[in-house]
């Protein structure tokens, strides 16, 4: 009768195999301390040839011989060369981070449009500045036909602007024109396939 891996034990880490597994208990059965230290380091000259890819990464080594004491479940009595991990720190979950929470004054623009438009408020005014604020103007009219296909009146983008500089940049629709952004539609894939020609 054939024996499925599903019947056998549930291995600690998979990707090793059930081979390299076998090998963690067979090292742990031996009594002869210095035998297992050896067994111990011939695994993990085994493990690192399956995952040479690990050899790039800082503290390799260390990973390996936090995985064959995992996969011996702690068992395994030997000289460590590293501080394994303990079991207890297995699940523990990392610390969460601190996002700030910055009121954003119009979610479709975002943050970093209302970051780049206080920034344009500090150029001095002059040819750099105006291109700039019009770069910005545009972005935002983009931003608008993401949410919205109707079309944009450069007059809201403005209104939009200022209030965002808090008064400090003013564009007069009659005077500044921006980009006419269209829609395109996406293609369609026909239903019916044209009959080849004999």
């Amino acid at each position: 009768m054939l024996t499925y891996n599903s019947q056998l034990k549930k291995l600690a880490l998979p990707e090793y195999g059930r081979n390299i597994q076998q090998m963690v208990d067979y090292c742990c059965t031996i009594e002869d301390r210095d035998e297992r230290n050896k067994c111990a380091r011939s695994i993990i000259n085994t493990m690192s040839n399956l995952f040479p890819q690990l050899k790039q990464e800082t503290d390799y080594e260390h990973k390996l011989w936090d995985h064959l004491a995992i996969m011996s479940n702690f068992t395994l009595d030997i000289d460590f060369p590293y501080e394994v991990v303990k079991p207890e720190n297995l699940d523990s979950k990392p610390v969460p981070i601190k996002y700030k929470h910055e009121g954003i004054k119009m979610r479709h623009y975002g943050k970093i449009v209302d970051q780049m438009i206080q920034r344009a408020c500090e150029y001095p005014d002059g040819d750099e500045k105006e291109a700039l604020v019009m770069l910005i103007a545009n972005h935002m009219k983009k931003l608008i036909y993401q949410i919205s296909n109707e079309d944009v009146d450069d007059a809201k983008i403005f209104i939009d602007l200022e209030f965002f500089s808090n008064g400090q940049i003013k564009l007069d629709p009659a005077t500044h024109k921006l980009h006419a952004f269209k829609v395109v539609p996406s293609q369609q894939a026909t239903s019916s396939k044209k009959k080849k020609k004999k």
